[in-house]
């Protein structure tokens, strides 16, 4: 991509006067200058027969960037073979549902460890991920933000260095709240990026998917999704970090406020 889009998860507020479906989210989006919307699959798969051509008309005429959020069931590493098989179910019919409305990036949470070792883990998770089919869509496995969960940086980019179908979502937040407010300046977002680039080439900065919002996290990581300005998440130290790299992309806010946090991202980023 030549460019960095701001968008959100899910659907806007708006001033709580109207209700928002997907196509009429997006125009409204749009009309106050975000560029991007990520559509929430995480109970069931809310494009259908009866709405997508609606989303795909917003999307085409808004010129709108349309990622997905894959279902919170995935568990790559069940320790029941027929939950494995439900996960690869439950990721496929994600990315048919995305692809009809011409949307890019499908992100997930690969799985939990379930006691087993992390290498284990990480194979069995490999394993599964090599079965899924070449499309249209990218498969982008999501850092996450619990100890409980696969997902580090590290566990991710080698995945994504054996699987050329599957791409990378950086989640700072869940990152920050994993290690219990381990994000705290420039350098720390600095590394990261750094990291991704000597790993997994340049030009991985250049078409990157990103989140980011408020996070209340513990010792254990990850709690809940707080409003930026109510969390200690440095969020314009990020931003001048993911400036610093020319980072090229989305990046999607995630949290209650919704757009008025996306905007106060891309604002500041373009005053940086």
């Amino acid at each position: 991509m030549n460019t960095l889009l701001f968008g959100i998860s899910g659907l806007p507020l708006g001033n709580g006067s109207t209700k928002f479906n997907y196509a009429t989210g997006i125009e409204y989006a749009k009309s106050i200058g975000l560029d991007a919307m990520e559509l929430l699959f995480v109970r069931s798969v809310n494009v259908t027969d009866n709405n997508k051509s609606f989303i795909l008309e917003a999307k085409l005429r808004t010129d709108f960037y349309l990622s997905a959020h894959g279902s919170h069931y995935i568990n790559l590493n069940a320790n029941e073979s027929d939950k494995q098989e439900k996960s690869i179910e439950r990721i496929l019919k994600a990315q048919e549902g995305l692809s009809k409305v011409g949307g890019r990036s499908l992100i997930f949470h690969p799985g939990f460890y379930l006691g087993d070792t992390k290498e284990d883990a990480y194979h069995t998770i490999r394993d599964n991920l090599l079965r899924l089919p070449i499309s249209g869509v990218d498969y982008r496995l999501e850092t996450t933000g619990k100890g409980t969960q696969f997902g580090t940086l590290e566990e991710l980019v080698s995945l994504c260095k054996e699987i050329s179908s599957c791409k990378l979502c950086i989640d700072f937040s869940h990152i920050h709240a994993r290690y219990n407010g381990k994000l705290k300046d420039f350098k720390d977002f600095a590394k990261i990026l750094q990291y991704v680039s000597d790993e997994l080439g340049k030009s991985v900065l250049e078409d990157l998917h990103i989140h980011m919002g408020g996070v209340n996290y513990n010792e254990k990581g990850e709690q809940n999704h707080l409003p930026l300005l109510q969390s200690d998440f440095n969020y314009l130290d990020c931003l001048k970090a993911i400036k610093y790299y020319n980072v090229k992309g989305c990046i999607i806010s995630e949290g209650p406020m919704v757009e008025k946090d996306a905007l106060l991202l891309k604002e500041t980023y373009e005053r940086l």
